[in-house]
């Protein structure tokens, strides 16, 4: 049986009891689903099975994502909390980061062939080092079009490599098998993506420390060498002789 109201259609499942004497019809619900829910979760686990099986998935296909990207392009909505957290966390990490901001819809009919399109062109036009394909939470019909099949494919296709940080930690969606990664926020796709510039200032503090012990060392043992040469028999016997011949 099914249940309605103004804004929202849902499925509800169970019992219903009869009574005669009033004429009233009582239902007893043991579960609760969105209408077409259902539907969407089945072609979810065919899309899913079928580009698994045509390698889409493959480990052997992912990029590596680069260490120090120059610049990062974010396909998300321009408007909305996602790009702020991106800008927020990218900035906190490092102020010179460069972030190109490519607004695609998340939601919403056509919303995939668009996203898709982003992919393509920002490949065609090389605009990033890598790309962050982000969305906030919501259900899974908001969601859909990250699960669409042209989406899936432009991932695939694309020469960047590409990180998928869509929904909240739990959301899955088709977008994450496909990317070389996937982050289980936007956010932390940020975090992922921009290196850290205490970190790398730190490591540089570190390496030039380690390269001045290395030739101090290596200048010490030059040092010990020669001194052990110029006290050895036979360079002594050389200058004693090359002495005794100038006389």
């Amino acid at each position: 049986s099914s249940a309605a109201s103004d804004v929202y259609k849902r499925q509800v499942f169970g019992t219903v009891s009869v009574f005669e004497r009033d004429g009233v019809y009582q239902i007893y619900a043991k579960s609760m689903m969105e209408d077409g829910i259902g539907d969407l979760h089945e072609q979810f686990e065919q899309l899913k099975a079928k580009l698994e099986k045509e390698g889409l998935f493959e480990q052997s296909h992912k990029k590596i994502i680069p260490l120090y990207p120059n610049v990062i392009g974010v396909l998300t909505s321009q408007t909305g909390a996602v790009i702020r957290d991106i800008i927020n966390v990218s900035t906190r990490r490092n102020p010179n980061v460069y972030i190109r901001l490519y607004p695609v819809p998340v939601q919403g009919e056509g919303a995939g062939e668009k996203i898709a399109e982003a992919i393509k062109i920002m490949n065609k036009n090389k605009l990033a080092d890598v790309l962050i394909l982000a969305r906030g939470g919501g259900s899974l019909e908001d969601l859909w079009p990250f699960n669409e099949e042209v989406v899936a494919r432009a991932i695939y296709e694309s020469e960047l490599p590409i990180v998928s940080a869509v929904g909240h930690e739990t959301d899955f969606s088709i977008s994450d098998f496909v990317a070389d990664l996937r982050a289980p926020t936007p956010s932390a796709a940020a975090e992922i993506v921009v290196p850290n510039i205490a970190d790398i200032i730190q490591n540089l503090s570190t390496y030039n420390i380690r390269l001045k012990n290395a030739l101090k060392k290596k200048v010490e043992l030059m040092q010990m060498r020669y001194e052990k040469c110029m006290r050895s028999r036979v360079y002594t016997c050389l200058l004693y002789t090359s002495d005794a011949a100038d006389e």
